[in-house]
C-alpha cells in the first residue's frame, strides 16, 4: 500500500494493536497527527471501527479518509477476544477499573461445574451492559453516573455468543476465547458468569484478537505506525 497523502485521503484501513492503558480515541489521535506531521495532512477524517477499553488490548481497526464511510459496516462483524476471568470477587466496573467491593465463595466450584455453566452463554442472550461503560442514559455517559454514585436502570440488550471456549482453568482464574456479535459486553460476560457459578467473578485481562477477517497478527502499535509513513519506514502491516 502507497503512504503517500493522496492514499490516506481516498480510503485506507489501518490495523494498530492498541497498547495497554491507551483509550481508542489516543490510539486514533495519534494516527491522525501522524499523518498531519509526516505527510501534511491537516484536515482527514480518522475514525476506529469499534471501541477497545483502556486496560484492554488488541486489534483497533482505524479508518482514515472516504473509508470512515465504512465504519459502521466493520462495527457489525463479529469478534474474537481472549482473556482471563477472577473467580470469588466482583468490581462495580466488572474489571480492574474499579476496586474488589465484594467476594464470594468459590469451593463449591469444580471444572465440571464450570464446563456445566458454558452452554447457557452459548447463542442469543440478555446481557445488561456495565455501568462503567460509555452508553448515553438521560444525556450522560453510564460512566458519568456511576462515578457520581449515581444509581442508573439499564435494560438488558440481545447479543449473540458464537463461539465460548475455556482455554485454561487455574482456579481462581479461567482464561477464554469468545467470538461475538458487535456490543457484547466482555466484562459484563465475566460477571454474569461468575452470577451463573452461584459466586462472583470479574474481567482482568482481554485482548481483541479479530474483527471479522481483520486479524490482530496482521496489526502494529500506533508508534510503529507513525514510523511506518517517515522516510525511514518500516514493512508495511496495513491492510
Amino acid at each position: 500500500m502507497a503512504h503517500s497523502p493522496e492514499a490516506f485521503t481516498e480510503g485506507q484501513i489501518v490495523l494498530l494493536d492498541k497498547p495497554l492503558t491507551w483509550s481508542s480515541f489516543q490510539a486514533v489521535n495519534k494516527v491522525k497527527w501522524s499523518l498531519k506531521k509526516h505527510l501534511g495532512l491537516k484536515k482527514i477524517k480518522v475514525g476506529h471501527a469499534g471501541t477497545l477499553d483502556p486496560l484492554a488490548t488488541g486489534l483497533l481497526i482505524v479508518c482514515t479518509g472516504k473509508f470512515t464511510k465504512r465504519i459502521s459496516e466493520l462495527q457489525g462483524m463479529p469478534k474474537e477476544y481472549t482473556g482471563t476471568f477472577y473467580l470469588g470477587a466482583t468490581t462495580p466496573s466488572y474489571d480492574l477499573e474499579t476496586g474488589v467491593n465484594a467476594t464470594f465463595p468459590t469451593e463449591h466450584i469444580t471444572e465440571e461445574l464450570i464446563q456445566a455453566t458454558l452452554p447457557q452463554f452459548l447463542g442469543e442472550i440478555d446481557q445488561k451492559p456495565p455501568v462503567f461503560s460509555a452508553i448515553k442514559k438521560d444525556g450522560k455517559r453510564l460512566y458519568e453516573h456511576a462515578r457520581k454514585g449515581e444509581e442508573v436502570e439499564i435494560a438488558a440488550r440481545k447479543t449473540t455468543i458464537y463461539e465460548f471456549e475455556l482455554t485454561r482453568i487455574a482456579l481462581p482464574e479461567i482464561d477464554f476465547r469468545v467470538i461475538c456479535s458487535k456490543g457484547t459486553y466482555i466484562r459484563s460476560l465475566a460477571n454474569d458468569f461468575g452470577e451463573a457459578l452461584q459466586s462472583g467473578a470479574h474481567l482482568t485481562a482481554l485482548r481483541r484478537t479479530k474483527i471479522g477477517e481483520f486479524t490482530v497478527d496482521n496489526a502494529i502499535t500506533p508508534d510503529d505506525f507513525e514510523k511506518s509513513i517517515t522516510p525511514q519506514s518500516l514493512p508495511d502491516t496495513t491492510a
